[in-house]
């Protein structure tokens, strides 16, 4: 950061990026807000769009200008209820600066994640959250590596929970994806507002 020198935010937000006159694109910050002199942003570039060669293009020591903080998908530790951490794919990014954030801060986790990636270079942080099961042994972690639809997000979310009584989610990756997860919470039982989402495609 050089102006302002620190941001403050909430892990979970996500910065706006004009790259070109008509052009902006939204990024998620995947640091937390411990590192508010220097932000770390995560990014699929495999798409081949406008954001992914604007990435590409990026030099070293390059100035970039952006707006931020931007967005409500964060995580509420006023909220007793045990969550449940659904991502797919770069949809990890936000949940990973709420994790890990939750942990640098001394929180007791007592959570559950669910990642699905097609192939597991498609699971970035994957290490990073093995390593949290080592320190948390209230957090449950729960990687799918599978080609074909993310939608077995949901039938594994499914299985895993059995009771919603004491439970929050926050899901974030496709539209499709999010649909699916929430109706089969709400046929568990979950009301539809203890769903929390945040939409990358």
């Amino acid at each position: 950061m050089e102006g302002p020198p620190e941001l403050s935010f909430e892990a979970g937000q996500w910065v706006s990026v004009p790259l070109g006159p008509k052009s902006v694109r939204a990024y998620s910050i995947a640091s937390t807000p411990r590192s508010s002199h220097r932000l770390t942003l995560c990014a699929d570039v495999a798409p081949g769009g406008i954001g992914s060669g604007w990435f590409r293009g990026l030099a070293v020591g390059k100035t970039v200008e952006f707006k931020a903080p931007f967005g409500g998908f964060v995580f509420r530790r006023d909220d007793p209820r045990c969550p449940l951490f659904v991502a797919e794919e770069i949809g990890i990014v936000p949940i990973r600066s709420m994790l890990i954030d939750l942990d640098e801060r001394g929180f007791e986790l007592s959570a559950t994640l669910l990642y699905w990636g097609r192939d597991p270079s498609w699971l970035p942080y994957h290490h990073e959250f093995l390593a949290l099961t080592r320190r948390c042994p209230g957090f449950a972690y729960h990687p799918m590596v599978a080609a074909g639809d993310a939608g077995r997000l949901a039938a594994r979310a499914d299985a895993l929970v059995s009771d919603t009584r004491d439970l929050v989610a926050y899901v974030s990756g496709g539209g499709a994806m999010i649909d699916a997860v929430r109706e089969v919470l709400m046929a568990r039982g979950l009301d539809r507002k203890s769903v929390r989402w945040e939409k990358f495609w």
